[in-house]
Parts: structure tokens; C-alpha cells; sequence
């Protein structure tokens, strides 16, 4: 059975693999699910710590996402 700590590793990958080949939204999107991953994993490790600042992290994640989606980025790639 593939743990939750595998499924988290193997998106990272799969997200890695999006940004080298440019597609960034796609990769957002997947390491957002990554992180989905490690918030399971930092919970059934009573670490809420740790939980805290990963779900801090995919709510930043989730806002760039967002503003790159309607394209209010101040930077360019």
C-alpha cells in the first residue's frame, strides 16, 4: 500500500517535471496536492506545528496561483 509520505514524494516529482517543461500552473496546482500530502502526515504526527506552517504555505500557494490565473503577477518568469 503506498503511504501518504510516498504520494506527497511522487507529486513533487510529477510537479518538478510541469515546471521544467514550463507548464506552471499545472505544477502549482500539483504541489498544492503535495502539500494536501504533508498536512495528512504532519496531522497523524500530532506535529501542529508543522501543520500549521505547511497550511500557511499552501494558502500562500493558493493565492499565487490565483493571481497568476488572472494575471496580476508583478513578475514575470
Amino acid at each position: 500500500m503506498i503511504s501518504v509520505a510516498i504520494m506527497g514524494g511522487i507529486l513533487l516529482n510529477i510537479g518538478a517535471y510541469l515546471t521544467m517543461k514550463g507548464l506552471v500552473y499545472r505544477s502549482v496546482s500539483v504541489y498544492i496536492l503535495a502539500d494536501v500530502c504533508w498536512i495528512f502526515l504532519a496531522y497523524q504526527n500530532n506535529d501542529l506545528i508543522g501543520m500549521g506552517f505547511i497550511i500557511l504555505g499552501t494558502v500562500f500557494g493558493i493565492i499565487a496561483l490565483y493571481k497568476m490565473y488572472k494575471g496580476h503577477m508583478e513578475k514575470n518568469l
